[in-house]
C-alpha cells in the first residue's frame, strides 16, 4: 500500500507555528501519513519583493521541522523551471516517488482562486485535494471525490504579519519556532 502524503506548498517567508501546527494536525487527523512542507521559489500569482533568499527559507523549514514526526521537507522546486507550477511539482514528486500518491494540501482562501491555477483540473483528477479552512474564507460545499475539507484548528497568523511586526520591532518569537527565531535574529532578516 502507498503512503499518502499530503504537499504543503508555500514559500514560508518564514514558517511559523501555525504552519506546524495544521502539518503536524494533517498527518494525525487525516487520510495523510505525511505531510511535506514544500518550498516555493515564487509563486506565479504572488509578488516576489519581499521574499528572502531560497537558502534562508529553506534552513528555516529545516530548523522548524526537527524532531516532528509526519512532517518532512521538501525543496523538490528549487531544482525546477521558473515560475513553479504545483502540477509541474505534483508530476516530478509522482515519478521521483512512485512508492507513494499525492494530495495537494491547500487553504480555503487558495481554494477561491484554485482555477486560476494551471492544470487545476488534472490536480483535483490525478492527485486530489485537501482543503483546510482560512479565517474569512467561506467553503462552499464541495462535490468532488477527490476534494476534501477538513476542520483543521484555525491560527489567526500570517507571515505577512510577522515580516511587519519584525521591521516594526515588535515582539513576535511566540509565533516562530525557537530555532527559526533565533535564525532571524542572528542573520538579521525582515528587518
Amino acid at each position: 500500500m502507498s503512503k499518502v502524503v499530503g504537499i504543503f506548498g508555500g514559500s514560508f517567508n518564514p514558517i511559523h507555528k501555525g504552519h506546524l501546527m495544521l502539518a503536524q494536525y494533517l498527518s494525525q487527523h487525516s487520510q495523510l501519513d505525511e505531510v511535506w512542507l514544500t518550498l516555493s521559489p515564487q509563486n506565479p500569482l504572488k509578488k516576489s519583493n519581499e521574499l528572502l533568499d531560497d537558502e534562508h527559507r529553506l534552513a528555516m523549514l529545516r530548523l522548524a521541522t526537527e524532531g516532528i514526526v509526519g512532517v518532512e521537507v521538501c525543496d523538490v522546486e528549487l531544482s525546477m523551471p521558473r515560475p513553479s507550477y504545483t502540477i509541474n511539482t505534483l508530476d516530478t514528486l509522482s515519478q521521483k516517488f512512485s512508492h507513494c500518491s499525492f494530495r495537494l494540501v491547500i487553504g480555503g482562501d487558495n481554494w477561491n482562486l484554485f482555477d486560476k491555477w494551471k492544470d487545476y483540473q488534472r490536480i483535483i483528477d490525478d492527485y486530489g485535494v485537501v482543503i483546510y479552512p482560512r479565517p474569512g474564507y467561506d467553503l462552499n460545499p464541495i462535490v468532488s471525490k477527490n476534494v476534501e475539507v477538513v476542520e483543521a484548528p484555525l491560527a489567526d497568523v500570517s507571515s505577512t504579519q510577522i515580516r511587519k511586526a519584525i521591521k516594526c520591532g515588535e515582539e513576535v518569537k511566540s509565533l516562530l519556532p525557537q530555532g527559526v527565531w533565533e535564525y532571524i535574529k542572528e542573520n538579521k532578516l525582515y528587518i
